[in-house]
């Protein structure tokens, strides 16, 4: 599977958006996958979580929505200088205060780097989905402009 991502990274450089996303179910190995590629690549993946939440949470509620989408692009322009990003722990990013999309806000991303990201939901069809559709955090989206890796 490691050699497939690689593949996909090197085809990927020419296309308008760079992004390539991890899906399978919980506990399928997306993570440790990131995690090996980024052991041979020498990058460290980015724990959207942690680092945007560790600056979320120093923010004023209502000013977190405006925020984020620029925070993201900072945290990843501080922590990851090349061209490569390896995304992990994006459910920060479904949270409904935020009012954000967050498959945009990392195909935005994908637009100046490539950016290899573990999806935290799964494919049905054609669309990428996260959370049963009875979950405040729901959305469904294409997967069009997104180069998807099934685990």
């Amino acid at each position: 599977m490691l050699v497939k991502l690689e593949r996909l990274i090197g085809e990927i450089a020419d296309l308008n958006s760079k992004l390539i996303v991890l899906v399978g179910p919980s506990r399928s190995g997306k993570t440790q996958l990131l995690r090996e590629l980024g052991e041979k690549l020498g990058i460290e993946p980015l724990n959207v979580g942690l680092e945007l939440g560790r600056r979320l949470s120093a923010m004023a509620n209502d000013k977190r929505s405006f925020s984020a989408g620029e925070l993201l692009r900072t945290v990843t322009d501080e922590k990851h200088a090349g061209d490569l990003l390896l995304l992990d722990n994006l459910e920060l990013l479904f949270e409904p205060g935020l009012q954000i999309n967050p498959l945009d806000l990392v195909k935005r991303l994908a637009h100046s780097k490539r950016v290899v990201a573990v999806w935290p939901g799964e494919l049905r069809g054609d669309r990428l989905v996260y959370a049963d559709m009875s979950h405040p955090e729901h959305r469904d989206y294409s997967r069009d402009g997104v180069v998807v890796l099934e685990i």
